[in-house]
């Protein structure tokens, strides 16, 4: 160990050479880490709104919905391909085009549902004045309605209800006001 293990970032031997970051040449220990990491505008909550949360669940639906749907094309098309005997370079594109088919077909279907979801959550969450469960599972049951109601009634009643499902499990696993109520 030299002299210069010792040393802070204002030239001062100091006890504790473990706490000197080398990386920024500091000693954290001046920090004050009581306070909060994030400066929040005046009178602003402390969680993002259900218009700030929306971005995040389009773009995560449909990045899910492109993995999801690649992985069943290149299944598929591994599986079509060697059915129909294609080899070499025709197998290949055979493949790329059943996973890249499919995987747009799934990522568009899955941000359509998304987009839906999150506008009718935040136009409920305004027309109501609160962002609460009610919203959330009245989202889902709207979303899974107008998603299928060119399908005919019973298929829009079938989507609604799927919707209503999904969006009502999500809030009993999330939700720690409806735990408790069972508690």
């Amino acid at each position: 160990m030299n002299d210069y293990d010792n040393v802070s970032a204002y030239g001062t031997t100091r006890g504790r050479a473990s706490t000197l970051s080398p990386y920024l040449n500091f000693d954290p220990s001046y920090l004050d880490t009581q306070q909060p990491e994030f400066i929040f505008p005046e009178g602003a909550s402390r969680q993002r709104g259900r218009f700030e949360l929306a971005f995040s669940q389009i773009g995560a639906s449909v990045m899910g919905g492109a993995t999801i749907g690649g992985a069943t094309g290149l299944y598929n098309g591994i599986r079509q391909t060697a059915l129909a005997g294609h080899t070499g370079k025709l197998r290949m594109t055979q493949v790329l085009n059943y996973t890249m088919k499919q995987g747009a077909n799934v990522a568009s279907s899955l941000g359509v549902i998304a987009v839906m979801y999150s506008g009718t959550g935040v136009l409920l969450s305004l027309a109501r004045g609160s962002d609460d469960e009610v919203n959330t599972v009245a989202s889902g049951a709207i979303t899974g309605l107008l998603y299928k109601s060119s399908a005919g009634l019973k298929t829009c009643l079938k989507g609604g209800a799927v919707g209503l499902a999904l969006t009502s499990a999500y809030c009993a696993y999330t939700s720690d006001r409806i735990r408790n109520f069972f508690k």
